[in-house]
C-alpha cells in the first residue's frame, strides 16, 4: 500500500477509537500482532497487506473508495434488516443497548435527533407508554400471529423488555443531546391510540386513559428538562443533572427521525427506514452535509431550552391540547 494512503487509513482509524484506548493495542488485536508491530504500520515503516487492509476496513467499517479518494457518487451505509419471521424484541433492545454503551466510551458525545415521532428512547420513561408501543410494533408492524386477535392490555407487557428499555433510556440520558421537534411529533402515537380505540382493540378503556395520562406525564418531564437544559431521571426528585439537553421546535418542517452522533469530533449519521430499521454511515462528505443541513434547520427553528419561556409554554401547551381533545372523546369504564 502506498504510504500516503496508509497514513490516511490510520488517521481514519484513530478517529474511530476513543481517546482513552491505545490505537496500537486495538489495531494489534484486530491483526493479531503486537502493539509494536502495529506502531510500525501506523508510522508507515511496514506496509499494510491486502489481508490486513480488509480486516481493518471491515472492523471499522471504512470505505476503501473513500480512503483512496475514488469519486463514485455513492455512500457506504451499514445496518441489519429486521426479519419479522425470526424477530426478537429483546434481542433488538440488547443490540440497541450495546450501541448506546459503546457511545459511553467516548469523552465527548452528543446525539442530534430530528424527531418526526417521539424518540425511541423516550417511550421507556413510562411502563404504560412502553407497553402500548410494544403492542403496536408487534401487532401492526410485524403481524405476530399471537397478536392477531389479541386486545391491548397494560398487564401483558414483558417485564424483561421494560427493564432493558429503562437501561437504554438511562444510557441515553447520560449523553448530551439535541432534539428538534415540531407540532406533528406526537401525532403518530395519538393516531395509533385512536385507531385501536375505534377498532375495539382495547381490553379496557381505562387502559386507554392511562396511556393518555402517561403521555401528559412524559410531556411534563420533557418540558422540565427543556427548562433546566439537562436530562435527569424521572424518579429523581432532586433532578440530579445528567447529559445536557437542547430542544428546538420548528413550525413548518416535517422531520424524519434521523440521528447524527458526534463522538470525539467524529460524525456518524443514522437514517431510519421501513419504520423499524436503521442504517449508519461514517462517510465524511455525507455526515458533513447532514451536519450543515441540521445547523441550517436549527437557525430556522425556535430554541426553547433554558430560554424562550413564552415559546416553550406555547409549544408544550399545544402538545397537551392534542391529548386533551382526544381523551375528551373517551369515558372510562
Amino acid at each position: 500500500m502506498e504510504n500516503d494512503i496508509q497514513q490516511e487509513l490510520f488517521k481514519v482509524v484513530k478517529a474511530k477509537i476513543p481517546d482513552h484506548l491505545s490505537a496500537a493495542d486495538e489495531i494489534g488485536k484486530i491483526l493479531a500482532i503486537s502493539p509494536d508491530s502495529a506502531y510500525r504500520r501506523m508510522r508507515g515503516e511496514k506496509p499494510v497487506t491486502i489481508d490486513e487492509l480488509n480486516k481493518i476496513c471491515t472492523h471499522y467499517k471504512i470505505s476503501v473508495d473513500q480512503l483512496m479518494n475514488i469519486q463514485t457518487d455513492a455512500f457506504l451505509f451499514f445496518g441489519k434488516l429486521v426479519n419479522p419471521k425470526n424477530f426478537s424484541f429483546n434481542e433488538y433492545l440488547s443490540s440497541m443497548m450495546e450501541l448506546m454503551m459503546q457511545m459511553q466510551n467516548f469523552r465527548s458525545k452528543e446525539l442530534i435527533y430530528l424527531s418526526k415521532d417521539i424518540p425511541f428512547f423516550h417511550h421507556f420513561l413510562s411502563r404504560d407508554l412502553a407497553a402500548f408501543k410494544y403492542y403496536f410494533w408487534m401487532k401492526t408492524l410485524f403481524h405476530f400471529p399471537e397478536f392477531a386477535n389479541k386486545k391491548f392490555s397494560l398487564d401483558d407487557y414483558p417485564e424483561e423488555s421494560y427493564t432493558k428499555g429503562r437501561k437504554i433510556l438511562q444510557l441515553y440520558n447520560n449523553l448530551s443531546s439535541c432534539e428538534l421537534w415540531n407540532f406533528e411529533t406526537l401525532n403518530s402515537t395519538l393516531h395509533q391510540i385512536e385507531f385501536y380505540y375505534e377498532a375495539g382493540m382495547f381490553a379496557s378503556e381505562n387502559d386507554m386513559i392511562r396511556i393518555y395520562d402517561a403521555l401528559e406525564i412524559y410531556l411534563d418531564h420533557l418540558e422540565k428538562q427543556a427548562e433546566l437544559g439537562y436530562k435527569f431521571n424521572h424518579e429523581d426528585l432532586s433532578k440530579k443533572p445528567m447529559g445536557s439537553f437542547k430542544m428546538y421546535f420548528n413550525e413548518v418542517v416535517t422531520l424524519d427521525n434521523s440521528i447524527l452522533a458526534i463522538l470525539d469530533g467524529t460524525k456518524i449519521s443514522f437514517l431510519t427506514h421501513t419504520i423499524f430499521n436503521f442504517m449508519l454511515t461514517r462517510d465524511l462528505g455525507f455526515c458533513e452535509y447532514a451536519h450543515d443541513s441540521i445547523q441550517t434547520l436549527m437557525r430556522k427553528s425556535t430554541y426553547i431550552s433554558s430560554v424562550s419561556e413564552k415559546e416553550r409554554l406555547r409549544f408544550f401547551n399545544k402538545m397537551r391540547e392534542k391529548i386533551h381533545r382526544r381523551r375528551g372523546l373517551v369515558q372510562p369504564d
